[in-house]
């Protein structure tokens, strides 16, 4: 299990919030997400044997926002 931090931008309300939770917590692999408005990041619990920045970065687009980074924490 590996944990990432997504840096996302576009957020600006708890609709995004729920966007991008929800984006992300479709993709086959993704464990846990938590995502952070007021700091413009999600935190991801993940197999990364199943999923990746990849992935991740197309889910947040699809949902309208921009990956502008990924760290670990």
């Amino acid at each position: 299990m590996e944990t990432k931090v997504l840096h996302i931008k576009g957020m600006s309300c708890s609709h995004c919030v729920h966007a991008v939770k929800s984006a992300l917590s479709a993709l086959a692999g993704v464990h846990e997400v938590d995502v952070d408005l007021d700091k413009g990041k999600a935190s991801v619990k993940f197999d990364g044997s199943k999923v990746g920045e990849t992935q991740f970065r197309k889910a947040i687009e699809e949902a309208g926002y921009e990956l502008t980074g990924m760290s670990d924490r």
